[in-house]
C-alpha cells in the first residue's frame, strides 16, 4: 500500500463516519435518546422508557460486536477500552465527574452536539468547554493530575481485560467462541430488559435503540475492518486509519471534541487532518440540524442567567476532565466500550450513572430547601 492509498482509505473511513454520524444525529434529535433525560425521568416522574431505549442500543451493540469479533473480522481487543491496564480509579472518579457534569450542563458530549444542531447556543459553550477541558486532560495541567493521581493506581492483567479473554477458560480457551456466547447472552439479557414491557414499543423508543446500537456496530466495522492496513508503509507496523489513539475506535464525545477544536484553531497546519473522531462530531450536528430544520423544531435557545451559565460551563469542564479520565463518556464507555465487554466499561458506566443521580439529588435538595 502507497501513501496516496492510505490517504485514499483515510478518505473513505472519514465520510463513512461522517455518514453513520449525520444518521445518529437525526435519530437522537427525533427519539431524545439521552442518558442524562432517562436518569432525569427516572428520578423526577418514575419513568424508565427512554432507559429502556439505551439497554435496547447496547444489547443491539454488544450482540452485534460480539458476532463480528466471533468471526475474526474485528478484534475488540485492539480497541483503547480491552486493554491489560485495569485503571479501576480512574473509571470511577472519571465516570463520576462525568455523570455530574452532564446534569449541570443538561446532556452529555453527545445530546451537547444534538442540542447544537437544534440551534442551542448553550451547549456552543459546553462543547468549547468539554474540548478545552478535556485536552488540558489529555496533555496539559489536568493530565498531571490524572496520571499522578488516578492512573498510577491500578492493577495489571496478564491479558486483555474483555471478558471473552478473561473468562476464556470456560469456552475450552476459545476466545471467537466466547465472544459470540457472552455477546449473545449479556447483549441479549439488555435487550429483554429493554423491551419486556409493552409500553416500551413505540416507533421512537424502538428506532432509537436499534438503530443507534446498529451505528456503533457499523463504526466498529469501517475502523476494524475497512480501515485496517495490517502494514502502515510508514511505519511497518499494522494501524487503524484516521483515527487519533492508533486503535480501533467507535462513537465517543469527549477526546474527538477537544480534537475538533484544535482542528479549527489549526486550520492552515497541513498536518492536521479530519479523523474518525473529528469527523463523527461534525455529522452528528449536522445530521441534528438538518432534522430540526426538516421537522421545524430549530429554535434559537440562551442563558436564563448567571447561574445557569456557570452550571453549563462547570458541567462542561466535569466532563472534559471526567470523560477523558474514564477513556469514555456516556456513549464512549456506554454503548462503544460495553459493546467489546471491557471490564473498566461497566466500571465507568456505573460511576457515571452514579454521578448524574448524585447530582440530580443534589439539584432537589437545593430546590426544596428554597422552598
Amino acid at each position: 500500500m502507497t501513501d496516496v492509498d492510505l490517504t485514499a482509505l483515510s478518505h473513505t473511513v472519514v465520510w463513512l463516519t461522517f455518514g453513520l454520524a449525520f444518521v445518529f444525529g437525526a435519530v437522537l434529535q427525533r427519539t431524545h435518546f439521552c442518558t442524562m433525560g432517562a436518569l432525569s425521568d427516572i428520578v423526577n416522574i418514575g419513568d424508565w422508557n427512554r432507559m429502556r431505549m439505551w439497554w435496547l442500543a447496547i444489547g443491539v451493540a454488544t450482540i452485534g460486536t460480539g458476532v463480528l469479533a466471533s468471526q475474526g473480522i474485528v478484534d475488540p481487543i485492539k480497541a483503547i477500552y480491552t486493554t491489560p491496564r485495569f485503571t479501576w480509579l480512574s473509571y470511577l472518579v472519571g465516570g463520576w465527574c462525568f455523570g455530574v457534569g452532564m446534569v449541570l450542563a443538561s446532556g452529555c458530549g453527545s445530546k451537547t452536539l444534538v442540542r447544537i444542531g437544534g440551534g442551542n447556543l448553550k451547549s456552543l459553550l459546553v462543547f468549547v468547554m468539554i474540548g478545552v477541558s478535556a485536552y488540558m486532560t489529555l496533555k496539559g495541567l489536568f493530565a498531571v493530575l490524572r496520571v499522578t493521581a488516578l492512573d498510577s493506581v491500578q492493577t495489571t492483567f496478564a491479558t486483555s481485560q474483555d471478558l471473552p479473554t478473561l473468562l476464556g477458560g470456560m469456552f475450552g480457551g476459545d476466545v471467537h467462541r466466547a465472544q459470540l456466547i457472552l455477546g449473545l447472552l449479556i447483549g441479549g439479557a439488555f435487550v429483554l430488559a429493554a423491551i419486556y414491557r409493552r409500553e416500551f414499543w413505540t416507533f421512537d423508543n424502538l428506532l432509537g435503540g436499534l438503530v443507534v446500537g446498529a451505528i456503533i456496530v457499523a463504526l466498529w466495522y469501517v475502523s476494524g475492518k475497512v480501515g485496517y492496513v495490517a502494514e502502515n508503509p510508514n511505519t511497518l507496523e499494522e494501524s487503524f486509519v484516521a483515527t487519533n489513539s492508533g486503535k480501533m475506535e467507535a462513537l465517543s464525545f469527549v477526546s474527538p471534541l477537544a480534537y475538533t477544536l484544535y482542528w479549527l484553531m489549526m486550520w492552515s497546519d497541513t498536518s492536521n487532518v479530519v479523523t474518525l473522531g473529528i469527523s463523527s462530531v461534525l455529522g452528528v450536528i449536522a445530521g441534528s440540524f438538518v432534522y430540526a430544520l426538516v421537522s421545524r423544531n430549530f429554535r434559537w435557545e440562551g442563558f436564563q442567567g448567571t447561574e445557569d451559565t456557570a452550571n453549563h460551563m462547570a458541567g462542561g469542564v466535569l466532563m472534559g476532565f471526567g470523560g477523558v479520565t474514564a477513556l469514555g463518556c456516556t456513549v464512549g464507555q456506554g454503548l462503544s466500550g460495553v459493546s467489546t465487554l471491557a471490564l473498566g466499561s461497566f466500571v465507568a458506566i456505573a460511576a457515571i450513572l452514579a454521578g448524574g443521580v448524585c447530582a440530580f439529588k443534589y439539584q432537589m435538595w437545593r430546590i426544596e430547601r428554597s422552598v
